[in-house]
C-alpha cells in the first residue's frame, strides 16, 4: 500500500499539515497562558509595586492607593476598611468575583478576615507568595506549572499586620485555551481535507507522467522502441520525458547496430571456411560453426568441452592465463587431415573464455610436398637429357673422326631427342605459367569436333602400333563446336598419349565420342594398370604422379592432366575420371558446343 506515490504525497502532505497545526497550537495556547500570566502580574504592579524616586527611596506606583490601604491598617477594624478600599478598586485589580478574588489575611496566623469570595472559599495556605508575605516581602513570583495565579502583599498597621492576597485559577485561560483548542481542530480538519484534495491533485500531476514512463520503459525493456511517449509540459518531467525518448531512439540504433554486427558475425561463422569454437571460462562450449564440425570429422554438441576436443593439443588454464594479443599455436592430425590450431582468450575478465580458429592446411602440406616432388621431378627429368647430350657431344668431340658416319648420326639423333624432351618439359611448364597469369588467349573458332578426334588418334597410332596396343576408334556423327582446337588437341593428345603410356604392351585402347544435349564428349578407355582408389581424385593436380618410380621410368612431371584441366575450364568444359568396375582407366571430356564469352 505505502508503495504508491500516490499515498507517499498524500501522507507527507497530511503529515505536515497536522505538524504545522500541532506547533501553531502550541505556540497559541502558550502564548496565551504567557500573556495571560504576565497580565495578571503586571495589573498587580501597578496596584502593589513601588519603583525608584529621584532621592533613591522606594516610592510606590499607585500611592494613594497604597496609602489608603496603610491608613485603613491602623484602624480597629482594619479588614472591613480595607475590605472597603479594596472594593473600590475591584475594576483595577481584576476582581471577577468567580475565577479571581482577593483574601485580607491576618498576618500572623494566615486566618482569612474578609474576602471577595461568596462561596466561602479558602485561600491555599502553603503557596509560595503566602509564605514570602508572611515573612514580611511581597509574593509576586510567577509559576507556569501551576494551576493559579496569586500575590501577596504584607501590610503592616498598629493594631497589627494584615496579608492581601489576591487568587486566580486560571479558569480563563482554561476555557480560553479550549477555545483555541477547538478552533485549531476545525481549522485542522478543514487543511486535512484541503490537503488530501490538494495532495491528491498534486500527486496525480505528478505520478501519471512517471507512470507514463513506466509504461515506456516497460514497452522498450519488452522490445517496442516505437511508441513515443508525448511532451505534455515543459518542467523536469517534460525533460525528463524528452531525455527518454531520445534514449529509446539511441537505444534502438544501437540494438540495430548489434544485431547488424551479428548477423555479419552469424553469417561470417557459418559460412566461412575456417572453423571456429568458443569455449566459457569453465570449458563449457559456447559456439562451434559448421567448418569446426567438419574439420573435427564428429558431432560437436553441446555437452562438449574444451579437454574432450583440445585439452591433449593445449591446457585450458594456460591459455586463459594469456594477456591480449598474445596467442597460442600449434598442430593437430584429424584423420587424414592436417589442423592448424590458433588458440586466445577472447576477455580479459575473470569470466571470460578462449576462441579456437582452425585451419586444415592438408591441402598446403600436399602441395607442398608435391612443389617439393615436382622440383626433384624436373631436377631429374632434366638431368637425365643433359647428361645423354653432354655424354654424345663428349664422344663425338673426343672421337677425332673415329667413329662411323652411321654411328655418329645416331648420337647426334639421341642428342636432338633429348633436346626435344627438355624443350618439351620447358614448354609445360611455360604454359602451366601462361594459363596461371591469365596471358595465355584462346582463339575460338568453329570447327569439326570429330574430324578433330580422328586426327589425334592417327596421330598416336604409331606409338601404339609400336607397343602392339589395340588403337580402336568408335566413329560417331558430331556437330561442329567453336573452341581453340589447337589447344583441344593438346588436351586430347595429352589423354590418349596417357592412356598408351600406362597400357602394357598388347593392350587395348578405345576412342569413343557422341554429343547429348547442347554438348558433345569424348572418352578415352584403356584396360591398362589403372588409377588407385586414393590417387583417382588428385590426377588433375599439379605436380601430382600416381607412381613416381613409374612415371619417372616414362617420363613426366604430373602437369598433363592440370594443363588439360585447365584448357578445358577455359571452355566451359570439363575433364573427369569415370569410374568403372575392372582394371583400365577412362578419362571422359565434355564441352559445350556453343560458347558464351570465353
Amino acid at each position: 500500500m505505502f508503495r504508491s506515490l500516490h499515498i507517499k504525497l498524500m501522507l507527507i502532505m497530511l503529515l505536515l499539515i497536522t505538524s504545522l497545526m500541532a506547533v501553531v497550537g502550541t505556540f497559541l495556547t502558550t502564548s496565551v497562558s504567557s500573556f495571560y500570566i504576565d497580565s495578571f502580574y503586571q495589573q498587580m504592579d501597578n496596584m502593589f509595586g513601588s519603583e525608584p524616586s529621584s532621592d533613591g527611596t522606594a516610592a510606590a506606583k499607585n500611592p494613594e492607593f497604597m496609602t489608603a490601604l496603610t491608613g485603613e491598617a491602623n484602624a480597629s477594624d482594619a479588614a472591613a476598611r480595607m475590605q472597603d478600599v479594596l472594593e473600590a478598586n475591584t475594576g483595577s485589580l481584576g476582581i471577577d468575583y468567580s475565577t479571581r478574588n482577593y483574601y485580607i489575611l491576618d498576618g500572623t496566623t494566615g486566618e482569612c478576615l474578609a474576602s471577595s469570595d461568596d462561596t466561602g472559599g479558602r485561600p491555599p495556605e502553603d503557596t509560595p507568595n503566602l509564605l514570602s508575605a508572611r515573612n514580611g516581602s511581597v509574593g509576586d513570583r510567577s509559576d507556569l506549572t501551576a494551576d493559579y495565579m496569586d500575590v501577596a502583599i504584607p501590610i503592616k498597621g498598629t493594631a497589627g499586620s494584615y496579608i492581601i492576597y489576591i487568587l486566580d485559577d486560571k479558569s480563563t485561560v482554561s476555557d480560553l485555551n479550549g477555545e483555541l483548542f477547538t478552533i485549531i481542530m476545525q481549522a485542522l480538519v478543514i487543511g486535512l481535507l484541503i490537503s488530501v484534495l490538494f495532495s491528491y491533485l498534486l500527486s496525480k500531476t505528478m505520478v501519471i507522467p512517471i507512470e507514463r514512463l513506466t509504461e515506456g520503459a516497460e514497452r522498450v525493456a519488452a522490445g517496442d522502441f516505437g511508441n513515443k511517449l508525448a511532451v505534455e509540459s515543459p518542467d523536469e518531467i517534460g525533460i525528463l520525458t524528452g531525455t527518454f525518448n531520445h534514449m529509446a531512439d539511441v537505444l534502438q540504433d544501437s540494438l540495430n547496430a548489434v544485431e547488424n554486427e551479428r548477423n555479419k558475425l552469424d553469417t561470417l561463422f557459418l559460412h566461412m571456411t575456417d572453423g571456429v569454437v568458443a569455449f566459457d571460462h569453465d570449458g563449457a562450449l559456447i559456439h562451434c560453426n559448421p567448418a569446426a564440425t567438419d574439420m573435427l570429422q564428429r558431432t560437436v554438441s553441446n555437452e562438449c568441452t574444451y579437454e574432450e576436443l583440445f585439452g591433449e593439443v593445449y591446457p585450458l588454464a594456460q591459455i586463459l592465463a594469456l594477456q591480449r594479443p598474445n596467442y597460442a599455436d600449434s598442430e593437430m592430425r584429424v584423420g587424414q587431415k592436417t589442423l592448424e590450431i590458433y588458440l586466445a582468450p577472447f576477455s580479459d575478465q575473470a569470466r571470460g573464455g578462449v576462441l579456437i580458429v582452425l585451419h586444415d592446411v592438408t591441402e598446403q602440406h600436399r602441395n607442398e610436398e608435391r612443389r617439393k616432388e615436382f622440383v626433384a621431378n624436373v631436377s631429374h627429368e632434366l638431368r637425365t637429357p643433359l647428361t645423354n647430350v653432354r655424354s654424345y657431344a663428349e664422344t663425338l668431340r673426343d672421337s677425332c673422326g673415329d667413329i662411323p658416319p652411321d654411328m655418329a648420326n645416331s648420337f647426334l639423333d639421341i642428342i636432338i631427342n633429348e633436346t626435344d624432351r627438355m624443350a618439351h618439359i620447358v614448354q609445360d611448364l611455360l604454359t602451366l605459367s601462361r594459363l596461371d597469369a591469365g596471358n595465355t588467349e584462346m582463339n575460338f573458332t568453329r570447327f569439326d569436333f570429330g574430324e578433330a578426334i580422328t586426327s589425334v588418334v592417327r596421330a598416336n597410332a604409331l606409338e601404339a602400333r609400336r607397343r602392339g596396343q589395340e588403337l580402336t576408334l568408335d566413329p560417331a556423327e558430331l556437330p561442329s563446336v567453336m573452341g581453340d582446337r589447337p589447344r583441344l588437341e593438346q588436351v586430347m593428345m595429352n589423354v590418349l598419349g596417357n592412356a598408351i603410356k600406362y597400357t602394357p604392351d598388347g593392350g587395348h585402347i578405345r576412342v569413343s565420342s557422341g554429343s547429348a544435349g547442347d554438348h558433345v564428349w569424348a572418352e578415352v578407355t584403356d584396360d591398362g594398370i589403372g588409377i588407385p582408389e586414393k590417387d583417382q581424385e588428385h590426377i588433375f593436380d599439379r605436380f601430382y604422379r600416381v607412381d613416381k618410380a613409374r612415371s619417372r621410368e616414362s617420363g613426366g612431371t604430373g602437369l598433363g592432366l592440370s594443363i588439360a584441366k585447365e584448357i578445358v575450364e577455359r571452355h566451359h568444359g570439363s575433364i573427369r575420371l569415370i569410374r568403372r568396375e575392372g582394371p583400365g582407366t577412362t578419362i571422359r571430356l565434355t564441352l559445350p558446343i556453343r560458347q558464351g564469352q570465353p
